[in-house]
């Protein structure tokens, strides 16, 4: 079993058309893959489809993975805080042993609190 965990982000700002959202998205992908925390990233293909999401290109608008270990979550967090902080985003954390927790924020505050709630469920998974 991987012991990285799984971040899905979603850009979920309703004011930008798909295109924007997309070009936004592409944008943030390529910075988290320049991070060395991150042991992968990606847009998320059309088969991994949540409802309700718009494809473009096989891809969904407005959303990417990432990978990450454990130790390095923090450092992800704080990088997308910083950048992300202002925007309305989804974010779905996925444990090593498979759980998951699916957060929402569109300030700075929300986004703290969603980074708490996210490092408070990581360590409840460790604990068990």
């Amino acid at each position: 079993m991987s012991e990285n965990i799984k971040l899905t982000i979603a850009l979920n700002e309703p004011n930008l058309d798909a295109e924007e959202r997309e070009e936004q998205t592409r944008n943030l992908l390529q910075e988290v893959k320049d991070r060395d925390e991150v042991e992968q990233a990606s847009l998320v293909g059309v088969t991994e489809t949540p409802r309700g999401s718009k494809a473009f290109a096989g891809f969904l608008v407005g959303m990417l993975q990432a990978e990450v270990s454990v130790a390095n979550l923090k450092k992800l967090l704080g990088f997308l805080g910083d950048r992300l902080g202002d925007k309305s985003i989804k974010l779905t954390v996925k444990a090593p042993d498979g759980r998951e927790i699916s957060l929402e924020a569109s300030s700075k505050e929300e986004f703290e609190f969603a980074r708490q709630q996210a490092e408070e469920f990581l360590k409840n998974t460790n604990d068990s």
